[in-house]
């Protein structure tokens, strides 16, 4: 079977190494061009495309796929099937339908449930407590398609967003080779018309905590915002990233730490924060964090 990979970020990676390893024969690597990072602002690939370049495959990374030559190119590559996943370029009819058996789309969510762009986020954020992986047939909807596979996973009570991305990532790597070997035997079931919800990108300006809501609230965003873009709140004049937290008993005026362990009143409840960040710094444990603040029960965040 002929493969045409199309990903971009970290999380694309593991699915990329488990059709290599699995014997399936890549005819070419789709990933987003190189951006400006770092001090420099040097062109660095994506992840995918480094770890494609590694191991020796071909990588195309055009701006858009909306031209005739572009398409062309691709429909030239005489793919059985286009595996897609995190890529971030609008795939055009012409695309979906150049591959033998089309584009099987990976997506990080139970579907109809977070389509779009960010749907770890928005499933801790909105407190589910299950989630997983379908493997799509690709229309030109956004993340409309039938679902062939699809796999659960419980969430955590503490799992942050970089955790869940990490265990869905293999989730979903050992799923599409198990649905490339399966496909002459799935059917493709439609989504429901039920339980469509949107997982919209997430805006920096949703990453400010604010103290007076609920602690179910709050402790939700940390997670679901760790570790991009990272929920923040000032800290004696510094911005500081709250990265893990935990619920906990107390009360007290929003924003008010409680005791010695880093636990903040809420609107209701509190929350316990357990990974900070300062500007410039690595993240730290909080009692680790705690040292280079002297901070005490009765101060406001």
């Amino acid at each position: 079977m002929k493969i045409v990979f199309m990903g971009t970020p970290d999380f694309s990676v593991p699915v990329l190494d488990a059709l290599v390893n699995a014997g399936y024969e890549i005819v070419a690597v789709y990933s987003q061009p190189p951006r400006p990072a770092g001090r420099g602002k040097k062109e660095r690939p994506s992840p995918v495309q480094a770890r494609a370049e590694e191991l020796g495959l071909t990588v195309r990374h055009p701006v858009s796929l909306k031209g005739a030559d572009e398409q062309a190119e691709f429909a030239a590559l005489g793919a059985d099937v286009a595996v897609v996943v995190a890529y971030g370029l609008l795939l055009p009819q012409a695309i979906l339908d150049a591959p033998a058996r089309g584009c099987l789309n990976i997506h990080a969510s139970l579907l109809p449930r977070w389509r779009g762009a960010a749907p770890i986020h928005r499933a801790i954020m909105a407190g589910d407590t299950e989630t997983g992986v379908c493997i799509m047939q690709m229309e030109a909807g956004l993340d409309t398609g039938p679902v062939l596979m699809r796999q659960t996973t419980s969430i955590g009570a503490e799992e942050t967003t970089q955790q869940l991305h990490d265990h869905l990532s293999q989730i979903g790597a050992k799923a599409i080779v198990d649905a490339l070997a399966n496909l002459d035997n799935l059917t493709a079931e439609p989504q429901p018309e039920e339980g469509v919800t949107y997982a919209s990108k997430i805006d920096k300006a949703e990453a400010k905590i604010d103290w007076s809501e609920p602690a179910s609230v709050v402790d939700r965003r940390i997670r679901g915002l760790s570790p991009f873009p990272g929920a923040w709140c000032e800290i004696e004049g510094q911005r500081v990233k709250l990265l893990a937290s935990r619920l906990a008993e107390g009360t007290g005026a929003p924003g008010e730490i409680l005791d010695d362990a880093l636990t903040v009143a809420c609107g209701e409840s509190a929350v316990q924060l357990l990974r900070l960040q300062r500007a410039g710094k690595g993240v730290q444990d909080s009692e680790v964090f705690l040292r280079g603040f002297a901070l005490a029960p009765g101060q406001t965040l």
